[in-house]
């Protein structure tokens, strides 16, 4: 009823990469730019690197997520590297000077192990003094109380179908929220229905697990204009290096 390349032309239009509506994506084309070889960790549908092909960026481009609809879409450009796959798996060695995981991808390592696990192929696949930019939700907003239904999403898709993208909380266990998205009609027939869960860690937590996986911390901030974290800001982005 709604297929998996569905919620991908879905995830782009409730998720468009603009640098000039959104602080977010201008933050990430500035590193992307001045990197010669980037590698974006759960890149989904491509937007980013998309956007810095069309930006003029000439130098190595690689999109590795694990999502083969996403990625399918993302292989609209066929002059990036698109790689089926996930971060611990992966192979890279000192091959890049840039690792992004943007739109709060690093949250989808769920556990110790395969955070861990991943942090190691990062870096491992970023050259000396490489830098891996990426952002995550500040636990302390707890922004997962605003995932109900009274806030769900009105949007027609590309096909022109009137759709609703409604949110619930299933459970919160110390630092992993799981929860569901269902896309429906707007007259309330459910068309999909998608389960996950992510991690929300906090500054001393995310500190302990860049340091374990041999990277340093360059700097913090609690949103997209560099301001400095606050309980009460909803991100936290981090700029670490490779050690």
């Amino acid at each position: 009823m709604f297929t998996d390349a569905d919620a991908a032309a879905l995830y782009d239009l409730l998720n468009p990469w603009d640098p000039v509506r959104y602080p977010s994506s201008a933050f990430y084309d500035e590193f992307v730019m001045a990197a010669d070889a980037v590698l974006d960790v759960g890149c989904g549908t491509g937007s980013m690197l998309h956007q810095a092909r069309a930006l003029g960026h000439r130098g190595r481009l690689v999109g590795l997520d694990p999502d083969l609809a996403a990625l399918e879409r993302a292989r609209r450009r066929t002059d990036i590297e698109w790689v089926a796959g996930v971060a611990a798996d992966a192979a890279w060695d000192r091959e890049f000077d840039l690792a992004i995981m943007a739109s709060n991808a690093f949250q989808c390592f769920v556990t110790d192990e395969e955070l861990s696990e991943s942090l190691a192929a990062i870096r491992r696949a970023l050259r000396d003094g490489g830098r891996f930019v990426f952002e995550t939700r500040n636990p302390r907003a707890r922004g997962w109380e605003e995932w109900n239904p009274s806030n769900a999403i009105d949007v027609v898709d590309g096909e022109g179908r009137r759709l609703r993208v409604s949110h619930h909380v299933e459970s919160v266990v110390d630092d992993v929220v799981t929860f569901t998205e269902t896309t429906g009609d707007q007259e309330g027939a459910v068309l999909r229905v998608d389960r996950a869960s992510l991690r929300f860690l906090d500054v001393p937590e995310l500190g302990t697990f860049l340091s374990e996986a041999g990277f340093e911390i360059e700097a913090q901030y609690g949103g997209w204009h560099r301001e400095p974290v606050t309980d009460a800001g909803r991100s936290i982005v981090t700029i670490a290096r490779r050690a």
